[in-house]
């Protein structure tokens, strides 16, 4: 990022019903929502990490390979600097609940690996998501700043679900990446933005 000691900012993005989604609910047919490579680059231009952490049961189902996940991935990164904008990373958990894994979210494994290869202090971190029993709990297991977006499952979250992160609130609860994007660099005064 840059030479002196400024702590390196991170925001964590859930993949599916956060950036994207449609159809069968995974890759396969993965398209972005109108607004989220915006947020991507929004969070580029403040020099913050855009990094996707994302769950793929279906990896260990065996509905495609790990393979064919990195392929997708690199399409998706190539159509977003198509576009101007970077994704910095991408952590996978490729297993199902049985499996028993310390990667797959709200655990923190997938966050602890990017910690390490970044150097990162989760305490200047953002995890935006659309399900609170995954993407809040994991970000308030790390102590970073949680934010819901209301696309995907973020609506039920709100609603139906809520009772599964009920004692978590988050600290912002935006329309879609872009607005929770707009939030995060608003609320950093240890950055430096050019967003317009």
């Amino acid at each position: 990022m840059s030479s002196n000691n400024k702590i390196i900012q991170a925001v964590f993005l859930d993949l599916q019903g956060t950036l994207g989604g449609e159809g069968l609910g995974d890759i396969r047919d993965f398209a972005f929502y109108a607004n989220a490579i915006s947020g991507i680059k929004l969070l580029n231009q403040a020099g913050i990490l855009a990094i996707i952490v994302t769950n793929q049961s279906h990896i260990s189902k065996g509905d495609f390979t790990y393979e064919y996940f990195l392929e997708k991935m690199e399409k998706l990164k190539s159509e977003v600097t198509a576009a101007g904008g970077r994704i910095d990373a991408v952590y996978c958990c490729p297993h199902q609940p049985k499996d028993n894994c310390a990667c797959m979210k709200p655990l923190p494994g997938l966050l602890l690996r990017a910690q390490e290869d970044f150097h990162l202090n989760f305490s200047s971190g953002y995890v935006v998501g659309d399900t609170g029993a995954w993407d809040m709990v994991l970000a308030r297991s790390v102590g970073c700043k949680a934010v819901l977006v209301r696309t995907g499952l973020g609506e039920s979250s709100l609603k139906e679900y809520r009772h599964t992160w009920a004692n978590i609130n988050p600290d912002y609860i935006a329309d879609d990446v872009l607005d929770a994007a707009q939030w995060i660099v608003t609320q950093d005064a240890t950055i430096s933005c050019n967003c317009r």
